[in-house]
């Protein structure tokens, strides 16, 4: 061949090849694998933070109120004082009950020492047998009364104790009910307590998706006010009652979150995961793009280094779950564009960048 027209030749080639080589101004891409992986379905819950304890603490006896030695927001331990009630005639009927068990008791002493007496005069055969048996009936009946009026003192005590009134566990008060200076009756709840301790989510699912959870359902959730972390939850309890207006039933779970602060009505949103028992190939959503004609692509990296180029690949969805989503039409191990995939041309040349 003729050097002078070998030489054009060789150019046309090279500038060929120059359109697959990554040039200074190659777009740069981050790639991601697509993998197969178990599918999992995600269903979208919402749900409240609420107490394991919720009670209106209230009085077992009448009175009118002393004091009341909380306000709301107020953090108790189980036993502190709550609300003390005028104890004044409660006091004095404990007194009375207790001068009447004493006398009682002086009754049954003096009735049992005739009793001995009578019964060293019947040996000597001094006294009459039918005036023995008379102080013993006397004995029985004043050893009745002592038992009478020692079960009224102890329930004048726990009456009295009754009026003051203590908290039944520790937690929070959230509502005042009475005041100083108010009459309350038996029943009349004075202060509302919430306790703060082994609070739960509680969240209403559809009732359709109670046979597929299971010890392996996976629950991830968000709290409003916390709303920039995903924390795993531990279900804990699934209760088989339907709502049937809703066609839901109860899920609670629970938090493992000690640097969070948590309280009771907290809003949060959850996501089931519910395994489907079938495997897919998946890829990250930020690998699809979406056309007006309802087409959706991927982005192939094919080659390395240099000579790294794209291709367009239609393909369908399917499940997502975990930022990912099962594509249907692609095989596990390729690279997909994940990032820089808006402005791309068909094989045209890349630069991938290093994995971070």
């Amino acid at each position: 061949m003729n050097a002078r027209l070998a030489r054009p030749v060789v150019l046309v080639l090279l500038m060929g090849m120059a359109t697959t080589v990554a040039q200074p101004g190659t777009p740069r891409v981050s790639v991601a694998m697509a993998e197969r992986v178990p599918i999992r379905e995600e269903v979208p819950l919402t749900g409240t933070l609420t107490s394991p304890q919720v009670a209106e603490v209230s009085t077992s006896v009448g009175g009118l109120v002393e004091r009341i030695d909380v306000d709301v927001g107020d953090r108790v331990e189980a036993g502190a004082l709550l609300v003390s009630l005028d104890r004044e005639m409660a006091e004095l009927s404990l007194e009375a009950a207790r001068a009447a068990t004493a006398q009682a008791h002086a009754e049954l002493a003096d009735v049992r020492r005739r009793l001995a007496d009578a019964r060293r005069l019947v040996a000597k055969k001094s006294f009459p047998e039918s005036e023995l048996r008379s102080l013993e009936a006397q004995v029985n009946v004043s050893t009745a009364a002592v038992a009478r009026f020692e079960a009224e003192q102890k329930r004048q005590a726990a009456r009295l104790k009754r009026h003051e009134l203590a908290a039944p566990f520790p937690g929070v008060i959230s509502r005042k009910l009475a005041e100083t200076g108010e009459w309350v009756e038996p029943g009349t709840a004075v202060v509302e307590l919430i306790a703060t301790d082994g609070l739960r989510l509680d969240f209403r699912v559809p009732q359709h998706y109670y046979p597929r959870i299971d010890g392996d359902t996976r629950l991830q959730v968000s709290l409003d006010a916390v709303p920039d972390r995903r924390l795993a939850a531990r279900i804990g309890t699934v209760v088989p009652v339907n709502d049937p207006s809703a066609r839901t039933f109860l899920l609670r779970a629970y938090l493992d979150a000690e640097d969070i602060a948590l309280t009771p009505g907290m809003s949060a949103h959850g996501v089931l995961q519910l395994n489907t028992g079938r495997q897919g190939v998946v890829v990250t959503r930020d690998a699809l793009l979406r056309y007006p004609d309802g087409r959706v692509t991927v982005w192939l990296v094919e080659g390395d280094g240099e000579t790294a180029t794209v291709t367009e690949r239609q393909v369908q969805t399917g499940v997502g779950f975990e930022g990912r989503i099962e594509i249907r039409g692609l095989e596990p191990g390729v690279r997909v564009v994940m990032a820089g995939n808006e402005a791309l041309q068909e094989g045209q040349a890349v630069r991938v960048l290093p994995a971070k």
